[in-house]
């Protein structure tokens, strides 16, 4: 085992949310560290609900990576099946389901995502297809009986729905125990996840005790905002920066990440020591550093990440192509915002008159006709944020400009 517990714990607890229970985690590394267990096999569950692995994804692809780096084995979970149930943790309503044709096609390129983070070794990939496709309703009803609807509706979203009145499935009450049933299949010593996975996580360590097995130690990572600042990075909220997105798509959404968020990002999706992490959020902090030039900082460090250091070159060198040389026209005509926080995608093009409606607006939007300072939406039913608009230059195929102002 590479270098000691402590050193490895050091490293291994570096922005992390929580540790459950505390310590735990320090005597499995302490054990394998002295000779007395194997490596810890540590799981992280995927469900491919839609084709793109995003920076989200990789806050806590990139703690699994760490844990291989100590020699650790990396137990990656396709959700093949439970893609198919959805997962309900942080939603409001259920999730619609998807068939079984739609997620193998949303898995496709999962591994070769997934490779632009994770080492090839020490690594297992799994669908949990292979164990809970084939459970026949016997095994369905003992997995059922290990909780109870109590014990469910202590969950914060499930106890939010059920008090509003909105209705919660029975399937979704057997996600968390599904996903609990994959760490007894793969005997997992560690489970990773996000904040908003903690009940999931806590039912693995459950059935792994009535199942006779040592149950895993539980590892959450913050979530990260997504490019609007206020909710999760997600595909449904149309935020993400993907991970196989061009070099210069990329480093000018990293441009759009919310001043306050840097640090934040620093932290949990670049490879820049903790250590100098903490000297940025200083210098942002007290003026020492400029907003500006640490946020180009930030894109080229991204982009160096999943391309190299001469692609992050090429793209801000496009970047300052486009901005700081003001290819955009000078005479661009302006539209003053409302007061309101946020304005749907297809409310902005019409009121700014680059679109005579909302579906034309759509239409737009499909044909990838539409930029904000150069990006194309693709998202028809996006909505974009004050901090994002002010200033920015909303365009319609390449003649057609307008420049946002907030009052």
């Amino acid at each position: 085992m590479e270098r000691t517990a402590e050193h490895q714990l050091k490293i291994l607890l570096d922005g992390a949310e929580d540790v459950i229970p505390g310590g735990e985690l320090e005597r499995k590394l302490e054990a394998c560290a002295r000779g007395e267990r194997p490596p810890l096999r540590v799981k992280f569950g995927m469900d491919p609900t839609s084709p793109d692995v995003h920076l989200g994804h990789t806050v806590v692809l990139r703690k699994l990576r760490e844990f291989q780096s100590f020699g650790h084995t990396a137990v990656l979970i396709i959700g093949g099946f439970t893609a198919q149930v959805g997962d309900p943790s942080g939603r409001s309503m259920a999730r619609p389901r998807l068939t079984a044709e739609e997620v193998r096609a949303n898995a496709a390129t999962y591994l070769e995502q997934v490779g632009r983070v994770l080492h090839p070794e020490p690594l297992e990939v799994v669908d949990n297809t292979d164990w809970l496709a084939g459970m026949g309703m016997a095994d369905v009803l003992g997995l059922a009986a290990q909780a109870t609807v109590a014990q469910m509706l202590e969950r914060a979203d499930f106890a939010a729905r059920y008090e509003a009145g909105r209705p919660i499935a029975v399937s979704e009450l057997l996600y968390p125990l599904l996903q609990g049933q994959d760490s007894v299949e793969v005997r997992a010593d560690v489970e990773l996840g996000g904040t908003d996975q903690t009940f999931n996580l806590l039912v693995g360590r459950q059935l792994q005790g009535a199942a006779g097995q040592d149950p895993q130690v539980v590892l959450t990572m913050p979530l990260i905002e997504g490019l609007d600042g206020a909710a999760k990075m997600s595909k449904t909220s149309g935020n993400t920066i993907g991970v196989t997105e061009e070099p210069a798509e990329m480093f000018g959404k990293a441009m759009r990440v919310r001043d306050e968020l840097m640090a934040k990002y620093f932290r949990l999706v670049t490879d820049v020591h903790p250590d100098e992490v903490d000297a940025i959020a200083a210098g942002l902090a007290d003026g020492a550093l400029h907003p500006g030039e640490t946020k180009r900082r930030l894109a080229r460090e991204i982009v160096t990440l999943y391309y190299d250091a001469e692609a992050a070159a090429q793209a801000e060198e496009r970047f300052n192509a486009q901005f700081r040389e003001r290819r955009v026209p000078d005479d661009v005509p302006t539209h003053e915002l409302g007061s309101q926080p946020a304005w749907p995608l297809p409310t902005l093009l019409r009121d700014t008159g680059l679109a005579a409606s909302g579906s034309e607006a759509r239409r737009l939007v499909a044909q990838r006709a539409v930029r904000l300072d150069g990006e194309v939406l693709t998202d028809p039913v996006a909505e974009l944020g004050r901090d994002d608009l002010d200033g920015a230059v909303l365009q319609v195929g390449k003649r057609k400009f307008i420049r946002l102002l907030a009052p």
